[in-house]
């Protein structure tokens, strides 16, 4: 009988071993959608333009990831996106890359027609994990509540068998990969779609290079002195202030 457990106890183990397979290399896809009518203003000239657009802007991003590094960058849009061409110009032009093992990102944003690249260390997220899950892309997922920018709220939900602690744009953090995110106070969610376990083109998992680079503060000051400017007109003082967060949210997100 002892011999039998001997036996039995290690083939147990490897059953378990082999029963969670930890996802060390991948590419996800995840579809954003943002609802832009309820993020533009209410004068005159956004209701006009809130009859040519579609509700949702959705668009796909392609998060890769390999030896602790990742990199999340705009593939390609819905076709039933309908929004000008502005708006679509800089969700291309947008790139993140982060080095897990050194703790340094380097994020490329447009913002007015302009690439910025940031360089710095990957910003911390105070999180708050739930007993809450869902199944997302084929993997259980756990929900976890985070705060950015001081008091915007993510609702996150991510797995651990996926290793990488990443996810899309700067979101982070968490023990494992992030495959959902919904930020209210940007009409904005992010959900994987599929998971590639293979890498076609880990070369691209890259810095960005930048020959005046801004440290994340630096860029900040920069954005807090062009919204003062860009959002000071109009007679609705919270209007004003809630467009001014926005933009510069989704610019430093």
């Amino acid at each position: 009988m002892k011999c039998l457990l001997l036996k039995i106890v290690p083939l147990f183990f490897i059953s378990l071993v082999n029963a969670q397979q930890f996802v060390e290399k991948a590419e996800i896809e995840f579809e954003v959608n943002t609802n832009l009518k309820k993020r533009m203003g209410n004068d005159s000239w956004d209701e006009k333009m809130k009859e040519n657009i579609s509700d949702l802007k959705t668009s796909y991003y392609t998060y890769t990831f390999s030896n602790n590094k990742s990199i999340y960058k705009f593939d390609r849009w819905s076709e039933k996106t309908r929004v000008p061409k502005y708006e679509k110009d800089s969700d291309e032009e947008n790139i993140w890359y982060f080095d897990f093992t050194s703790n340094e990102m380097s994020i490329q944003k447009q913002i007015g027609g302009t690439n910025f690249v940031i360089l710095d260390s990957i910003p911390t997220i105070e999180w708050k994990i739930t007993n809450e899950n869902r199944e997302i892309a084929g993997y259980n997922c756990r929900k976890a509540v985070g705060k950015i920018f001081d008091d915007v709220y993510v609702f996150a939900f991510y797995t651990d068998d996926i290793i990488i602690s990443g996810g899309p744009c700067s979101i982070n953090g968490l023990p494992g990969m992030i495959l959902g995110v919904t930020i209210p106070r940007l009409y904005t969610s992010f959900i994987a779609t599929k998971v590639n376990l293979t890498v076609t083109n880990p070369n691209e998992i890259k810095s960005i290079s930048s020959k005046k680079p801004f440290k994340y503060n630096e860029m900040k000051t920069f954005l807090i002195d062009k919204s003062n400017d860009w959002f000071n007109y109009g007679k609705d003082e919270e209007e004003k202030k809630r467009q001014k967060n926005l933009f510069l949210w989704e610019s430093l997100l």
